[in-house]
């Protein structure tokens, strides 16, 4: 009788449950017994991947990759797999995907220096051994604001300083030879803003190119390629790649194992020049379907925090749209269209909460803009990924926590997108603010954390800062301690290999609903001065930025924040500037050769170039997409031309005061 009457409670409210509700509870037991397999099976696009559930100590003891928790009562559950849930489970608290990837590591180092020649040699450097080749590009400020290397008094000084200088696809094509950019292992990132669409534009036909000297090397159609090369430099003038360093030696070209450098024996010609139209086209398209990577272009942050804004925001916004028309059109799927980036509006002062909330603001923004273009939400959702900062604050914990939570559930809920769309994946690089150039060797003690918070927090990529960067670009020594940080997390320390440690922390737990509550709270601040634009109109981004990054500073100064060996535990010395044993920066030589070049680049395509440049405003009056024209002006016109053409058009950025 007991037995019967609760049976009838238990059916009546299994009844009123809300039908996803008791989903979630009838998968927890299915659910336990997945992960306690030796073995998880998962698909990716079609492809069923097998992975190890667990790995084994030194001591033997068997540990789980992914634990779960013991909750019995269906309260807990439904918490849970409504808030946290598994990695690779909606709303993806814990992690976008089930499991890491094994043959690739979250590593994606940060190079730039000098010319395309001499930071090509230092991906090599940094690539060395690894299996995955994860390349991230820093440009010169000459690029970053779309010009070219001149001998003018304001640009000559900065040719190749703090990042590399690159005004045209034969030097895109030097800066990345050596690398497979089709390879599935080959990722590319750039940091690149306001020229984004052509440094893209770029990119793409250094993939391509490279895919057509496969195609040629294949075929033995080299004949091909020296007949177009003598029509085209009938002086034998062509564009070389010059391996010279920062003292004006020779070094060693990156050649592959047939003894040619994969990326150069084109250098100087573009594919459609040597190949018939048909060939080339799908040489193309396989290119673009292949490559991976990702292109910051995030211009909202730029005008809110950086500052390198070249074209007007309304113009900015239209490229962007452009470049992301013309990857849907093409199936590029494998590569980002923007890097939504926080790191920016943190390094400019903001603290972790302002950061989060500002960027995710900034990234429904961009989401508006491409509906309103008439874009589906899951044909460009997956090509948004997302760009942090990780400092010493308790809230960068959980930044990709609270990051992934709001962004699935708005994607699903607000937007209606599928499941790919929800997944939010971003990059971490450890804070530069957080560098100082006092007691510089502590620095890599702060990087450490940063990076383990990253580590644990289930980050997709991530960067760890050399020692020396409050001073200098990296140099070969501290670079490779900045890696050594994140392959010994990530290879050596016990509990990361556990790709779930942080969940079922109270502390953890209840840090990421403080922080998800101070975000959406921010969201409400921004939707009553009109949304991002509106905000940014009346300067709350960077009025905000700028309060927060002077109560660190008064902080800092007067001890209250205490940071070891620059306010407190002081050495004898006191607290002095510690150069580096060497600072760097390009030579004369490279600044030299990187004029020549542009200039070499402007006479042989003399005959073109106006054409070419007429073609692209034309689009650019008629609402075309820039970009699509983009992919073949800038086999004939430079970085400037294209930057100057574009103003007449598209306006010069102007701040609002």
């Amino acid at each position: 009788m007991v037995k019967e009457a609760l049976q009838k409670k238990y059916d009546e409210l299994a009844r009123d449950l809300h039908p996803h509700v008791k989903v979630l509870l009838d998968e927890w037991k299915s659910l336990q017994e997945k992960y306690s397999k030796d073995e998880f099976e998962y698909t990716v696009r079609g492809k069923v991947i097998k992975q190890s559930l667990s790995t084994r100590s030194l001591s033997g003891t068997r540990i789980p990759k992914v634990s779960m928790p013991k909750f019995t009562d269906w309260k807990n559950i439904v918490r849970w797999r409504l808030q946290e849930n598994l990695p690779g489970e909606f709303p993806y608290t814990a992690g976008v995907f089930e499991l890491k990837r094994t043959g690739e590591d979250p590593t994606r180092m940060f190079a730039g220096e000098g010319g395309p020649e001499r930071t090509n040699v230092r991906f090599h450097y940094v690539s060395a051994g690894l299996p995955a080749k994860r390349l991230s590009t820093a440009f010169d400020s000459v690029t970053l604001y779309g010009q070219d290397p001149a001998l003018r008094p304001d640009i000559y000084g900065k040719v190749g300083n703090s990042g590399v200088s690159i005004a045209t696809v034969d030097d895109a094509k030097k800066l990345y030879c050596g690398f497979d950019l089709c390879n599935p292992l080959t990722s590319v990132s750039m940091t690149i803003n306001g020229p984004a669409p052509m440094l893209l534009a770029f990119f793409m036909n250094a993939a391509i190119d490279q895919e057509c000297e496969k195609y040629i090397e294949a075929n033995q159609l080299w004949h091909l390629a020296e007949a177009a090369f003598k029509k085209k430099y009938p002086g034998g003038n062509r564009p070389v790649y010059n391996n010279l360093n920062e003292n004006g030696q020779s070094v060693n070209l990156p050649v592959l194992e047939n003894g040619k450098v994969l990326g150069l024996q084109l250098l100087g010609l573009s594919g459609d020049e040597v190949l018939p139209e048909e060939v080339y086209a799908g040489l193309k398209q396989q290119a673009l379907s292949q490559v991976r990577g990702t292109v910051q272009a995030d211009i909202l942050k730029e005008d809110q925090a950086q500052n390198t804004c070249i074209f007007s925001t309304e113009f900015a916004l239209k490229l962007m749209g452009d470049v992301q028309e013309y990857f849907i059109e093409q199936n590029v799927r494998n590569f980002y269209s923007v890097s939504i980036s926080g790191y920016h509006i943190a390094e400019a002062g903001a603290n972790p909460i302002t950061q989060l909330a500002f960027t995710l603001a900034n990234g429904f923004t961009y989401v508006e803009y491409y509906l309103s273009r008439g874009m589906n939400i899951d044909d460009f959702a997956p090509n948004l990924s997302f760009f942090f900062s990780n400092g010493m604050d308790p809230e960068y914990s959980v930044i990709g926590r609270v990051a992934r939570r709001i962004w699935a559930k708005t994607i699903k809920d607000v937007y209606k997108g599928n499941e790919r769309s929800q997944k939010l994946k971003y990059h971490i690089q450890t804070s530069g603010r957080s560098l100082h150039a006092q007691e510089i060797d502590f620095n890599d003690i702060r990087t450490s954390l940063q990076a383990l918070y990253a580590i644990y927090d289930n980050c997709n990529s991530l960067h760890t800062n050399a020692y020396d960067e409050a001073i200098t670009t990296p140099t070969e020594e501290s670079v490779r301690r900045a890696m050594a940080i994140q392959l010994i997390i990530n290879k050596e320390l016990g509990t990361a290999k556990i790709e779930n440690v942080l969940q079922g922390s109270f502390a953890i737990e209840e840090l990421t609903d403080l922080v998800e509550e101070a975000v959406m709270m921010e969201f409400d601040r921004i939707s009553e001065r009109g949304g991002v634009p509106g905000a940014m109109e009346r300067m709350y981004q960077r009025n905000k930025i700028q309060e927060e990054s002077m109560y660190y500073e008064m902080q800092k100064h007067t001890g209250e924040l205490p940071i070891i060996g620059v306010n407190t535990f002081l050495s004898k010395d006191g607290s002095p500037t510690i150069l580096p044993n060497e600072v760097i920066r390009s030579s004369e030589a490279e600044k030299q050769q990187q004029i020549k070049n542009v200039e070499a680049f402007w006479e042989r395509n003399n005959q073109t170039a106006a054409a070419a440049i007429e073609k692209l405003k034309r689009v650019a009056v008629n609402n075309g997409n820039l970009f699509e024209e983009l992919m073949t002006t800038v086999k004939y016109c430079s970085l400037g031309q294209i930057t100057n053409a574009l103003f007449e058009v598209g306006g010069q950025y102007r701040r609002n005061m």
